[in-house]
């Protein structure tokens, strides 16, 4: 979950040469989301988070100084189905009474054409800290800006599903993590 957080940061870090001197620092929570996708048995899934934090300094002239953090409630995991998502926030799986957050937090943002960058920044769930480079596209227009951008975690990286659930047959190792941000401008930034 901490992964999702980690997109979601990463993209609120990215530049774009089409803004010009603004600083965008209010991320949109109600437009924006933290996606995830897996295989079940070979069936493709997905799932969100329903709740999520996330801070950020962005200002396209300034690259260099961009920062961004993702919080993620790992308790608001929405899978499809009740009872997976019973299961998921137990011991074996997220441990959500003892690690109640996955967050990303951004080291660094480097520009790799047109309107695609790369965030790497590191990724925290369960306990397990990770550095992670993130792709991430960037598009604005006026003062609101979309990041958007997906990577791709091990869950065994993290001990996301211990005992039993270490069987990458029954849930697939490789977990999807995918970000749409909304970002605001602040006022007065020219």
């Amino acid at each position: 979950m901490r992964f999702l957080k980690h997109i979601a940061i990463a993209g609120l870090l990215l530049p774009c040469a089409q803004v010009q001197a603004q600083e965008f620092k209010q991320v949109a929570l109600s437009e924006s989301a933290v996606t995830f996708a897996y295989k079940q048995m070979g069936v493709p899934m997905e799932g969100k988070f329903n709740k999520f934090g996330a801070q950020a300094s962005f200002d396209p002239a300034r690259i260099a100084n961009a920062q961004a953090r993702i919080d993620i409630d790992v308790a608001s995991i929405d899978t499809g189905s009740t009872e997976a998502n019973d299961e998921v926030v137990g011991k074996l799986w997220f441990n959500a009474k003892i690690f109640p957050a996955a967050s990303f937090v951004s080291a660094g943002l480097k520009a790799v054409g047109g309107e695609r960058y790369e965030a790497t920044g590191k990724l925290s769930i369960k306990g397990r800290t990770l550095e992670v480079k993130v792709p991430v596209t960037f598009k604005a227009s006026g003062n609101r800006g979309t990041f958007d951008g997906s990577f791709t975690i091990k869950r065994l990286d993290y001990a996301i599903g211990e005992g039993e659930w270490t069987d990458v047959g029954t849930v697939a190792n490789e977990i999807q993590i995918r970000f749409h941000l909304v970002v605001i401008a602040t006022p007065g930034k020219k």
